[in-house]
């Protein structure tokens, strides 16, 4: 196990107290550009957990729903036709500069009806551990930080091609223990586990085609995710925006013939948190405001006006083979603007199919330095369990 040491001092004033303060913004006086990268607490939640999405470049709102469809759309349960489904996923996070940090993610569905169904999943975030100690060096105390959700979504079809779903979430970070601190201004934070709760709202549309000849479908797929209230590490009541996120996205499927089809799928993916703007005053005043005045705000408040709010938007885009529904092959790209996180990474992964089991993994490839990027030989892997209905109501033998 690999031990990261932090001083108490410096991990609770970037935790405990700078927090909110956090921003990167563009030094207009000298003429040189920094990041304005949107921070908020538990980015975790904006990360694919499941490696069929992950090999496509982290697209999923609109791809073909499976047991991971609560963290992409839960509308997308609506469609799902198996009587019960399981997955469940893990990556070695960071495993380039680290190795016992991981994610880990549980998903459950079960079929109420043909047009509805209903899931439960846990996210879980081991971020390794921690000694931590104090301005002279000296150790303290070794903590073990750990984030996780607990969800359950709802999807319901509404015609043959159109579907509804609603997501509820409670998220746990706890991020220090309770470690206090006393700033060189005299003011005391004490650490504590931030708890919040949020909602997701997904809409899904599909429609099978015919041309030429040969058959297609066409989806699209919308979700607004962890819409829900800030959350606090500390004593003195600070909070932070959670990840309120916008996801767009289309996928279309070209059944070639009866044993190979392609899916072609993008994402589009846009915070709905305030924009840093450098000033502090701003700044502040940006994060006191409520989380639906943020959201709505969020489409017109970055510093450098609309240009800035395009490059806001992430883009996910992958594709994805299928030979006979047995195999698969899929890659895909991230992009992230420079000046607002400058993420940028190749993606691809393998999936098999056989009976009621699946296996998926997917490797990440960043784009620049290998060595130096943190997110470097990140892997996933996901195992899959349907029963079909069929299967579900067969008696047992007596």
């Amino acid at each position: 196990m690999h031990k990261i040491k932090l001083s108490v001092s410096g991990f609770l004033a970037g935790i405990c107290l700078l927090l909110p303060e956090i921003s990167f913004a563009q030094n207009s006086s000298s003429g040189q550009d920094a990041l304005r990268a949107i921070t908020t607490a538990v980015p975790i939640l904006t990360v694919s957990p499941d490696a069929r999405s992950a090999a496509m470049g982290d697209a999923g709102v609109a791809i073909s729903p499976d047991a991971n469809a609560p963290h992409w759309n839960p509308a997308k349960l609506g469609f799902i036709q198996h009587d019960f489904s399981i997955a469940t996923s893990y990556s070695p996070w960071l495993r380039n500069i680290i190795n016992d940090m991981s994610l880990s993610y549980v998903s459950a569905v079960k079929n109420i009806n043909d047009n509805s169904s209903f899931s439960l999943s846990l996210l879980y975030f081991n971020l390794g551990s921690i000694q931590f100690t104090d301005a002279n060096g000296n150790p303290l105390q070794d903590f073990r930080p750990k984030e996780y959700t607990i969800d359950a979504a709802y999807g319901q079809r509404l015609s043959d091609n159109l579907s509804l779903g609603l997501g509820a979430r409670f998220i746990h970070s706890n991020l220090a223990g309770g470690i206090s601190i006393t700033s060189g201004s005299g003011a005391t934070a004490t650490a504590k586990p931030g708890n919040s709760v949020a909602a997701d709202l997904g809409i899904y549309y599909t429609k099978d085609l015919v041309m030429g000849g040969k058959d297609y479908n066409l989806s699209f797929g919308g979700n607004v995710s962890n819409l829900g209230a800030k959350i606090s590490y500390n004593t003195q009541d600070d909070k932070d925006f959670i990840p309120t996120n916008l996801r767009l996205g289309t996928a279309f499927t070209m059944n070639l013939d009866p044993f190979n089809k392609i899916t072609l799928t993008v994402d589009g993916n846009k915070l709905l948190v305030p924009s840093p703007s450098g000033d502090i005053k701003e700044d502040s005043i940006r994060r006191a405001k409520n989380v639906l005045g943020a959201v709505f705000s969020s489409f017109s408040d970055a510093p450098d006006g609309f240009s800035e709010e395009i490059s806001e938007i992430n883009i996910s885009a992958g594709a994805e083979y299928w030979y006979d529904n047995i195999f698969a092959a899929r890659a895909g790209y991230f992009y992230e603007d420079p000046n607002k996180g400058n993420r940028q990474y190749f993606s691809m992964g393998l999936g098999i199919r056989y009976q009621k089991f699946g296996l998926d993994a997917a490797y990440l490839v960043p784009t620049g330095n290998q060595q130096s990027n943190p997110l470097a030989n990140t892997i996933r892997f996901t195992l899959m369990f349907n029963v079909d209905k069929d299967e579900a109501s067969v008696a047992p033998a007596q």
